[in-house]
C-alpha cells in the first residue's frame, strides 16, 4: 500500500477535486442567485425562463451535461476556454469545461435552495418594504435575500457535499481528479478494496467537516420569528 501511495499522485488529485468544488460552487452560487431572483421577480417571462432552466437542468443526468460541455462545446463547436496551442491545452480545456458543466447543473438547486429561503421570509416584510418606497430591486437586495440565506444555509450546505460528491463524474471527460486516479489504481494494482476505501475516507473527510459546520451555522444564524 505504502508503494500505491508513492507511486500514484492521490493527494494531486484529491487537491484537484477540491479545486474542482471550490470553483463550481462558486459559479453555482452566482449563477444559482440570479435563477432564483428570476423566479421571484414580478416579471412573467423571467419567471418563465428560470423555471425552464432550473426543470431541464435538473433533470438532465450530469454525466450528459459534462459529455456535452467535453464532444460538444470544445471538440465539436470549438469553444476554447484555455489557449488551444497550449501544451496542456487539452486538460485545461477539460478542467475548465467541467467547472461550467458542474456551475450549470447545481445552479438549479442552490436556485431552488435559495427560493425556499425566499419563502421562510414573511410576506409582510416585503409589503413594508415597498410601503417605504424600495424597488423590487432594492427591497430584494436589502431585505428578502439576506434573510433568504440565512433560511436556506443548511440546503446550500447539502448542495455543496453533493457537488463535491458529483466531482467524481468530470472522470468522465478525462479530468485527473480522484475518482479518475481510483480507477487507474484499481485497474493496475491489486488489493483494491483497501483502495476502494482510501477513496472513501477522503470524500468522508472532504465532506462531513461540511456537513456538521453548515448545520451548527444553520442554528445560529436562523432567524428567530
Amino acid at each position: 500500500m505504502v508503494d500505491i501511495l508513492s507511486r500514484y499522485d492521490i493527494l494531486g488529485a484529491f487537491w484537484m477535486t477540491v479545486q474542482l468544488a471550490l470553483w463550481s460552487a462558486l459559479g453555482s452560487l452566482i449563477l444559482g442567485t440570479i435563477l432564483a431572483i428570476m423566479r421571484v421577480s414580478p416579471v412573467t417571462i423571467l419567471q418563465k425562463l428560470g423555471a425552464f432552466y432550473v426543470n431541464v437542468a435538473r433533470n438532465t443526468p450530469l454525466t450528459l451535461i459534462l459529455v456535452f460541455c467535453s464532444l460538444g462545446a470544445l471538440f465539436i463547436l470549438e469553444i476554447y476556454l484555455a489557449p488551444r496551442d497550449a501544451p496542456d491545452s487539452l486538460a485545461a480545456n477539460a478542467y475548465r469545461w467541467a467547472i461550467v458543466g458542474l456551475s450549470a447543473y447545481h445552479a438549479s438547486f442552490v436556485c431552488e435552495a435559495l427560493r425556499s429561503g425566499v419563502n421562510t421570509v414573511p410576506v409582510g416584510q416585503a409589503e413594508a418594504a415597498r410601503a417605504i418606497g424600495l424597488t423590487f430591486g432594492q427591497s430584494l437586495s436589502q431585505v428578502i435575500l439576506p434573510q433568504a440565506f440565512r433560511g436556506a444555509i443548511a440546503p446550500l450546505g447539502s448542495v455543496l457535499i453533493a457537488l463535491i460528491k458529483n466531482t467524481t463524474v468530470a472522470a468522465i471527460i478525462s479530468v485527473p481528479e480522484a475518482a479518475a486516479i481510483m480507477k487507474t489504481i484499481i485497474e493496475n494494482e491489486t488489493g483494491s478494496f483497501i483502495v476502494f476505501l482510501i477513496f472513501a475516507l477522503g470524500f468522508v473527510i472532504l465532506t462531513l467537516p461540511i456537513g456538521v459546520g453548515f448545520t451548527s451555522l444553520s442554528r445560529r444564524l436562523a432567524v428567530k420569528r
